[in-house]
């Protein structure tokens, strides 16, 4: 097999662990293989990066994220551990679940890659070459199938190749995924709640438990999802959202995107030179930033709808929609 120009094919040795550790930290795109599926790898920190990621696998809708991460100590410092994803993470990890719990401030995952939300999905992968370019790296790497959206799930380097060529930076070959499918995901956000089947039994998860897993809510058609497999309420302003306007009124604050009118309230902006992936990349945190200084209405400038900027404004839709 033979990449195509833009996307380098490395074998899995130390050499290549060290050249995708190095092109992550670039802010680059890197898929590698996990023992479920192939990944494709951001730096869970690096706004940008993550904006990047969605935009290669196409059709991009911003739904949250699974961070990776070497090891439970690492995971400890993104967020909290309640004693059953205590309990989990003890009988699971490394292996083929995946646990969403609370966020802890200050956590180095981009808003982006959380889609806002206050919670964070992690896994420790038992994959040794995953686990080798998490250890050179350094940091928390976020990781969905790396396939276009829509596509088949890929289980060898081929089936990313064929998905991604001359999309992304570097494709890890280590040969075929041993488990296959997807991880499992389980919230520890109050009972514990199976989110998604996967590669770990619910059964082996309900007999360490000890008790049944919950299953989530029905969701509304509208609301996105808090993590991979599962539809709830997204984040969303406190301040009523006014889209496409054309600069802002008294008692509104001002989310701008490109060049921006002159104005007396608070401003921020999307991204001053029209970059949908500096814009992407800002707005989860940009809302929030509104949000923190009190804001009670926000006016948000018109972003075209190509690339990026169809999630961009799918997320702006839903935070200006009616509040229940």
């Amino acid at each position: 097999m033979t990449a195509e120009p833009g996307t380098r094919l490395l074998k899995a040795e130390k050499a290549a662990i060290e050249t995708a550790a190095a092109c992550l930290a670039a802010g680059g795109l890197v898929a590698f293989p996990t023992e479920t599926v192939y990944g494709l790898g951001a730096d869970a920190g690096n706004g940008e990066a993550v904006a990047r990621l969605y935009a290669a696998k196409g059709r991009p809708a911003f739904n949250p994220l699974i961070a990776h991460v070497a090891d439970i100590d690492a995971a400890r410092r993104i967020a909290d551990f309640d004693t059953d994803a205590e309990t989990l993470a003890a009988a699971f990890w490394p292996g083929p679940l995946t646990l969403v719990l609370p966020k802890r401030p200050g956590a180095p995952v981009a808003a982006l890659a959380l889609a806002g939300l206050d919670s964070v999905a992690l896994r420790v992968p038992s994959h040794p070459t995953a686990r080798a370019l998490l250890a050179a790296f350094g940091g928390p790497v976020v990781a969905p199938s790396a396939n276009r959206s829509g596509h088949v799930s890929p289980t060898d380097a081929g089936h990313v190749m064929a998905d991604l060529r001359g999309r992304i930076d570097l494709i890890v070959d280590d040969g075929p995924c041993a488990v296959g499918v997807e991880s499992t995901i389980v919230a520890c956000l109050d009972r514990p709640t199976l989110l998604r089947p996967g590669g770990l039994a619910r059964e082996a998860i309900e007999q360490v438990l000890g008790q049944p897993l919950a299953l989530p809510a029905t969701p509304d058609d509208n609301d996105a999802p808090v993590a991979p497999g599962m539809l709830t309420s997204h984040y969303a302003p406190k301040a009523k959202v006014r889209l496409n306007a054309a600069g802002a009124s008294a008692g509104e604050a001002l989310l701008a995107f490109g060049p921006a009118p002159d104005f007396a309230g608070t401003t921020l902006n999307l991204s001053p030179r029209g970059d949908l992936v500096e814009a992407a990349a800002n707005l989860f945190s940009h809302l929030r930033a509104l949000d923190a200084a009190g804001a009670t209405a926000i006016a948000v400038m018109p972003v075209p709808h190509e690339g990026l900027g169809e999630a961009i404004n799918d997320r702006l839709r839903r935070a200006a929609a009616p509040k229940n």
